[in-house]
């Protein structure tokens, strides 16, 4: 006879100063949840309605999983169901067109019972949830001019797994990339990397950050600084590495939500309109660096 699995339930709501299709799409749009929600990092469609999603655990950790996902008929529910052990985990989102333009979003997580701290640690995610969808929806005319995301393309005569190894192994950076002054890698598993990092600018500023990597398969490196500079909210990007008939098509992109409290460390009197045009150089003459290197690499071990 099976032992039948005990479930805890979480339930919680917040209310939405935002249309419910604005934060409908928030849910369902899981790959734009790193640049607004903290503990994401990344999110892959494996198929249309099957996500694997990793996610911070601390500063140290990520965990990864999959999830079925579906609509209601009506658009008001998003179900995600995460199969733990044979027992699924089914996490409900209620999305409630209210009065003035307002959303009510309900959540209701239930899940395989674990220990009194476990599910308090659910409910707490369920909140940080909430809170981050709010926070998002309701600065979402503000965020479009704070957020500046753009990708940077260079050809390759090389060898794929030369230019993705040349990028994947950052502990070597120091030695290898100018602006890179110190890295300290961690490496808890063969496709999660996190790193302190020390860079300096072309403009001679310096700044440290620690970075989490998901290291995929060798057709893209994707990252989420988990602690940027004092200039930025948030920054996720990735390296994308493409095979074509004539060699190797490298990407790299930047997604940065700028802080506004940190404009004046740009120089007294900086805009966000210049804070964009400084962003946009400088994190493109660093990445565009990295991929020159990268090509000049790939290309003499090809020789």
């Amino acid at each position: 006879m099976e032992t039948a699995v005990r479930k805890s339930i979480v339930e919680d709501q917040v209310m939405v100063a935002a249309p419910a299709e604005l934060v409908r799409q928030l849910i369902c749009d899981v790959t734009s949840w790193p640049q607004w929600y903290r503990p994401a990092v990344h999110a892959e469609f494996l198929e249309p309605d099957l996500i694997q999603h990793w996610m911070l655990v601390d500063d140290h950790s990520v965990q990864t999983w999959r999830e079925r996902r579906r609509l209601s008929d009506d658009g008001t529910q998003v179900f995600a169901v995460r199969e733990v052990g044979g027992a699924p985990d089914v996490t409900t989102w209620t999305v409630e067109e209210q009065p003035y333009g307002k959303t009510a979003l309900r959540v209701r997580a239930e899940v395989s019972a674990g220990s009194r701290e476990a599910d308090e640690a659910i409910a707490d995610g369920c909140r940080e949830f909430l809170d981050a969808v709010r926070d998002r929806a309701e600065r979402a005319e503000e965020l479009d001019r704070l957020v500046i995301s753009f990708e940077d393309p260079l050809f390759v005569s090389g060898g794929l797994e030369d230019c993705y190894d040349y990028l994947f192994e950052a502990d070597k950076w120091p030695e290898r990339v100018p602006h890179v002054l110190a890295l300290d890698l961690e490496q808890p598993s063969p496709t999660v990397q996190f790193f302190d990092m020390d860079t300096r600018s072309a403009d001679g500023s310096e700044h440290t950050t620690r970075s989490v990597r998901i290291c995929l398969s060798g057709n893209k490196i994707v990252y989420k600084q988990i602690k940027p500079p004092a200039t930025m909210d948030a920054h996720t990007g990735h390296w994308t590495f493409t095979e074509t008939p004539e060699g190797i098509l490298l990407g790299a992109r930047h997604t940065c939500t700028i802080r506004p409290e940190g404009l004046h460390l740009l120089g007294e009197g900086t805009t966000v309109e210049g804070a964009r045009r400084y962003l946009r150089k400088v994190l493109s003459a660093n990445s565009m660096g990295n991929l020159r290197l990268t090509k000049e690499y790939a290309e003499e071990r090809a020789k």
